[in-house]
């Protein structure tokens, strides 16, 4: 347990360290072009990098403790949301597309950012219960984000529309909503059941 242990710690470190510069990328580009839902992907890989340094603090201790730190993380979740939120606001003000190819681009950064992350987590997502849950399933919907925000570029390109990226934020937000249900709800099992071996 201790090998796998260490092991972890070492796959923790390395998606937090690459979750922390693709942010300050990604950050970056959405200023730049003004795109919805780059800023709100590039809040995520923030939040994204504070989650896995948690973790990487937390994972040798008790399953009480973890299961708070779970609860926590779930409302950390729910970041890219608010960011998203406060976005969309400001692009109605000033409804103009983003810059089409910059934006499928560092769409496609962001998706082997978290493809690489996700099957680095994969093996362990059953591992230390809330905690690296929440962390596979932040590279998982990353990455079925990033997609999505590549699509939206290439929608953009053809539509000169502000639509996609809009849209697109709106799923980014949606599904930060529903890992941060998912990790609570195993945060609260994790709880139960050390409660029950105490």
């Amino acid at each position: 347990m201790i090998p796998q242990r260490q092991s972890l710690r070492r796959v923790i470190a390395i998606v937090a360290l690459l979750n922390l510069a693709y942010f300050g990328i990604e950050f970056a580009v959405a200023l730049r072009i003004g795109s919805v839902s780059l800023l709100a992907d590039s809040a995520d890989f923030f939040e994204d990098a504070a989650i896995n340094f948690l973790i990487f603090s937390a994972l040798d201790w008790s399953a009480s403790r973890r299961a708070n730190v779970g609860r926590l993380l779930s409302a950390v979740l729910l970041a890219p949301a608010l960011a998203f939120l406060w976005t969309l606001l400001a692009k109605f003000h000033a409804p103009t597309p983003p810059a089409a190819i910059p934006l499928s681009v560092t769409g496609l950064g962001a998706l082997l950012i978290n493809l690489f992350s996700a099957l680095l987590l994969v093996r362990y997502r059953g591992y230390a219960g809330s905690l690296t849950k929440a962390a596979f399933l932040s590279a998982r919907n990353d990455a079925i984000a990033n997609i999505a925000i590549i699509a939206a570029g290439l929608f953009t390109l053809r539509l000169r529309s502000v639509w996609p990226d809009v849209i697109v934020g709106c799923g980014i937000a949606l599904m930060n909503l529903n890992a941060a249900r998912e990790v609570w709800a195993a945060a609260r099992d994790e709880h139960l059941l050390a409660k029950a071996r105490a």
